[in-house]
């Protein structure tokens, strides 16, 4: 049996290899700027990862990276200082929230209560209009959390962010849409035991949602 020779015609020509690798260049160039941007460096430039819910999942690595590289600086300082280093993260002193009025237990709207396992992160959101206010207070049982109380998903693609703290273990105010889209909460549990959230919400929104 002979090996046969494949003929000229047979082998895809120089433009047509030429039609391909430009292709190929212009789908990988589409990919990363409307789904590789978006889910790892919250980078939106078309607006498309803002709807497919990518931009969000890239906002989130963000904080969690931000989060890594402060405990790992804080832990640094400690051991610098001799000093031993908490497996909680320390109050960042954020700037105090609006002041809650008085809510009688019975006028809460909505109570929903989040379990965190170590490391874990959950995520709950208000979905509101610009302007519209909304009274909230969470409590966390069994330990402290890093939190991020923002907003996203804007028909402009906008994102804001309210309020962070370190190590905190309760949070109240009231909470006030600046645009269109969907506002909440973002809790991280970086201590080494379960730890319960309980949210009580009242006020403006159309729903609350659990979205991660």
């Amino acid at each position: 049996m002979y090996n046969s020779k494949p003929l000229n015609t047979d082998l895809p020509s120089s433009r047509q290899l030429l039609r391909s690798t430009i292709i190929a260049f212009i789908v990988a160039v589409v990919l990363l700027v409307t789904v590789v941007l978006p889910s790892e460096y919250a980078i939106d430039p078309t607006g498309i990862g803002r709807m497919l819910g990518l931009t969000e999942m890239g906002e989130i690595k963000g904080q969690l990276a931000e989060e890594a590289a402060a405990d790992a600086a804080r832990d640094a300082a400690a051991a610098a200082a001799g000093a031993p280093v908490s497996s909680a993260a320390t109050s960042a002193s954020p700037a105090a929230p609006a002041a809650a009025p008085a809510v009688d237990a019975t006028q809460w709207r909505d109570q929903m209560q989040v379990v965190l396992a170590p490391g874990e992160g959950a995520e709950v959101k208000l979905a509101m209009t610009a302007g519209q206010k909304a009274n909230f207070t969470w409590t966390a049982q069994g330990g402290v959390v890093n939190f991020d109380t923002h907003g996203d998903g804007g028909t402009g693609g906008e994102s804001t962010s309210y309020e962070k703290g370190r190590g905190v273990a309760a949070d109240e105010g009231v909470l006030e849409a600046a645009f269109n889209g969907s506002h909440g909460w973002f809790w991280r549990n970086r201590s080494e035991a379960t730890v319960t959230i309980t949210l009580r919400t009242a006020g403006d929104y159309a729903q609350i949602k659990r979205v991660m």
